[in-house]
């Protein structure tokens, strides 16, 4: 799913995208940085996301706006020059 955020930004999130926190959420006991997985979309722009660490054990499950998140890539992607 695409969201734009502004005029220059577009957001590309599917289900199962891996993302890292672009801002600390102290009220979630979380930091700017931590990696976690996209697993539902509420609404336009809105997505449920799972942090686990590395047992695969669940610490925290938040649902955060598109511009709080920044996709990884873990395989080249293509794109146009």
């Amino acid at each position: 799913m695409r969201y734009k955020i502004d005029e220059d930004t577009v957001i590309d999130m599917e289900i199962l995208s891996v993302v890292a926190l672009l801002e600390d959420l102290p009220a979630e006991g979380l930091v700017r940085g931590q990696v976690g997985t996209v697993v539902d979309c509420w609404a336009p722009g809105v997505y449920e996301v799972e942090f686990c660490d590395g047992d695969g054990k669940t610490y925290a499950m938040v649902a955060l706006k598109a511009g709080q998140l920044f996709r990884l890539h873990y395989e080249p992607v293509n794109q146009a020059a």
